[in-house]
Order: C-alpha cells, then structure tokens, then sequence
C-alpha cells in the first residue's frame, strides 16, 4: 500500500532530471538507488524532506537533491517533501521555528513588520536570523528523526497487515 500510494505523488524521473536546478548534478542522477522504493529509501526520503522543509534557505529542493544523492535515498520523495514549506506554511513554519530559536536562547521575540526589501532584510538579518536558524535546524532534526522512526513503522505496519490478509484467504 504505501508504495503504490507513494509513486502516484512522487514526481518522475524524467521531471527530476530536465528539471533546470537539478540537471547540475549530473552523472549522480543516473545512480538506480536514488530512484528505487523500498522502506528503507522512502524512510531516508522523508527524513531528508522534512529536515529540508525547514531550513529557512532558498533552493530548498537543491539541497534535498544534494542531501538525497549523499545518502542515497529515494530523490523524487525527498525533493517532493520539501514542499511541505510552500507560500502558504512558510510563514507560519519559520515564525514558529523563530519563537523556538528565541525562547532557546533567552532573547525577547521581537515583533516586526515584514518588507519585502533588501534594505528591511538586512536591517532584521543581524537579530532575526540566529533564533530563526537555531529553531529551525532544531525542529528540522527533530521532524526528521521522528519521520523516518514513524515512516519505517508505518511500511512495516501497512506490509503486515497486507500478509496477514493475503493469509486468511
């Protein structure tokens, strides 16, 4: 069940590799691991997503691209996962993940109204930026740990029952 469930939302291969971003790693692309899903590349894939979608950072998927490649792990999954941080969550995700880096480092939450300018950027870089980073590399390790242990679970879990059915017929 959750590989069939998984390879209808994760993107294709070719999509991966025509992709403008991606198409820099080249040679590492044709690596079959990278394209394979069993539990323990799906597992990996999600650990990898997760930690990627909250790292406050630009060409979050480049970075899962290059973290999967590493690690090799399943690469449609984990760039896919990325986008759990999209225009829509961000927002919340990164505020939340500041309030965490602030409260971890005895420092005030600061409020501010967001610019959308380089002037505004780094004016608030200097004190937003070390609680922002530190909460989100802290929810980010966190995220991934669990979702690999509760992934790993969850495929086991799914393929049991699965046997068990298969049996009582």
């Amino acid at each position: 069940m959750p590989k069939k469930f998984l390879k209808r939302f994760t993107p294709k291969p070719e999509t991966l590799k025509a992709h403008p971003h991606l198409r820099h790693f080249g040679e590492m692309l044709h690596n079959p691991n990278l394209w394979h899903l069993n539990r323990r590349s799906a597992a990996g894939a999600v650990a990898v997503g997760l930690f990627c979608a909250w790292i406050p950072i630009p060409f979050q998927m480049f970075l899962a691209a290059a973290i999967a490649i590493i690690f090799t792990v399943n690469l449609p999954l984990s760039v896919a996962l990325v986008w759990l941080s999209n225009p829509l969550t961000m927002g919340p995700l990164f505020y939340g993940a500041y309030r965490l880096g602030a409260y971890i480092m005895h420092l005030p939450v600061q409020h501010f109204n967001f610019e959308l300018s380089y002037s505004w950027l780094c004016a608030t870089f200097e004190t937003i930026a070390p609680p922002l980073f530190l909460g989100a590399l802290l929810l980010g390790s966190i995220s991934a740990f669990l979702g690999y242990f509760l992934f790993r679970a969850f495929w086991r879990f799914t393929v049991t029952k699965k046997w068990q059915r298969r049996n009582k017929k």
